[in-house]
């Protein structure tokens, strides 16, 4: 039998809110630079525009297999960051239950596109920084896959609370991308200049971060997750956590546009 789930605290709900706003207007602009700075130009032809962002590898004459694959990756992360959040608005689901199903499809679909073509261009196209960061990527494709599997046949059965679990868990796997640029730019703001980092992505905090950007927030979810089921203590810590992490949000966002998005623009 599971334990009885408590009242969820002012506290929480705020903070979950708090962060939740934070990580959506974080990844619309991400979304944004990701369709306007990458997908666009590369559905127009333009190659130079793409080669002259931070991308590992970009537009590569004749390699048409390579170029497929950037161009799968970019729109498919566009879309990922233009409607993953909206999938866990409650609201949302409830009033537009329809519209929910079929995005949550694209968004599964979309998240293995993302899988397959990041796999692809780490390992054969050879668009890695460093061994450990591919890793690192290879081991974030795999956790993707089984919480897509696991999101979507919890809903096939029609255990929703599982679901929801297993799809919070797919949407902060998706977003480890996101998360990595956040840590990053963030932590060299708050160090004013590297620390622990190299153009490898092979230094102490840059080995700690590869795993981290999507291992921390899935602690963080697992915390919110028993949470909902603790007494008002429990709460109103994993509350401190939260708006903690909103804070994180709101800086590495700042950082990022200021250090690697805008000057693209």
């Amino acid at each position: 039998m599971s334990a009885p789930i408590a009242p969820v605290s002012p506290a929480l709900a705020r903070s979950a809110r708090a962060w939740f706003v934070a990580a959506l207007a974080s990844q619309w602009i991400f979304g944004v630079y990701i369709a306007w700075v990458l997908a666009w130009p590369l559905l127009l032809g333009d190659g130079e525009a793409v080669n002259r962002t931070s991308l590992i590898t970009g537009h590569v004459a004749g390699d048409t297999l390579g170029n497929a694959s950037l161009l799968g990756h970019v729109l498919a992360a566009a879309v990922l960051n233009a409607v993953g959040l909206l999938q866990l608005v409650p609201w949302l689901r409830r009033r537009y239950p329809g519209w929910h199903r079929r995005a949550g499809r694209v968004f599964m679909a979309l998240a293995l596109v993302g899988v397959a073509s990041g796999l692809y261009m780490t390992w054969l196209r050879g668009s890695r920084l460093s061994d450990i960061s591919a890793i690192a990527i290879s081991l974030n494709g795999v956790l993707i896959v089984v919480a897509v599997v696991m999101a979507w046949r919890l809903a096939r059965q029609r255990r929703f609370d599982g679901h929801r679990r297993w799809a919070i868990r797919a949407f902060l796997l998706v977003s480890g991308v996101w998360m990595l640029r956040l840590g990053l730019m963030g932590w060299i703001l708050v160090n004013q200049g590297p620390r622990g980092n190299t153009a490898q992505l092979d230094g102490p905090f840059d080995v700690a971060w590869v795993f981290g950007c999507y291992l921390v927030p899935l602690a963080v979810a697992e915390l919110y997750f028993r949470a909902e089921r603790a007494g008002r203590g429990a709460q109103r810590a994993v509350a401190l956590l939260l708006s903690l992490c909103a804070l994180l949000t709101a800086l590495g966002t700042g950082a990022a546009l200021m250090f690697m998005w805008l000057p693209h623009f």
